[in-house]
């Protein structure tokens, strides 16, 4: 199975996050949402703000659809990771990610990202965290920075890396 550009990013972007701070659960679901978001952005499919009342509410192992709904009318917002921005709703305390009306969770980040690793995705994950351990705080707090310094230069280079690893 093929490791592409997307899982590349949304591992480096969960890696990014986690090191400035984010629980790792929020930091999956900020991955993932980030590879999204630039999946999106190439393909030009923006639309306008999105409201509360756009947003799917995920389902959470142990919570009713009526305590879900009621999480996402009143966490809804914006949560900045650096210089950049994402919508995000509050579960347990942690922030998890919304685009396209829809909430990363951390199963979702494992149906699509880790599930293409199968049980290379621990090798995987710390050289994400390697990778980002060499790059200054500034550098991982800003959008333009990280894309252009810390994924860009080795998005292919790890694709065909991790494919490699997966297909032994």
């Amino acid at each position: 199975m093929a490791v592409g550009r997307f899982q590349v990013m949304a591992v480096l972007q969960a890696a990014r996050a986690y090191r400035l701070g984010l629980p790792l659960e929020s930091a999956k679901s900020w991955g993932l949402n980030r590879a999204i978001f630039y999946a999106a952005a190439k393909k030009g499919l923006f639309k306008r703000k999105l409201t509360p009342g756009e947003v799917t509410p995920p389902l959470i192992k142990g919570w009713t659809e009526e305590k879900v709904k009621e999480a996402v009318e009143k966490t809804f917002k914006i949560t900045n990771l650096g210089d950049e921005m994402g919508y995000s709703i509050e579960i347990d305390g942690k922030p998890f990610f919304v685009i396209g009306g829809k909430v990363q969770t951390p199963e979702d980040f494992h149906k699509q990202i880790e599930a293409k690793f199968g049980d290379k995705f621990e090798e995987a994950w710390k050289e994400a965290l390697e990778i980002v351990g060499k790059y200054d705080e500034g550098i991982l707090r800003s959008q333009r920075y990280f894309y252009e310094l810390v994924y860009k230069p080795r998005r292919d280079e790890l694709a065909k890396k991790w494919t490699e690893i997966v297909s032994k």
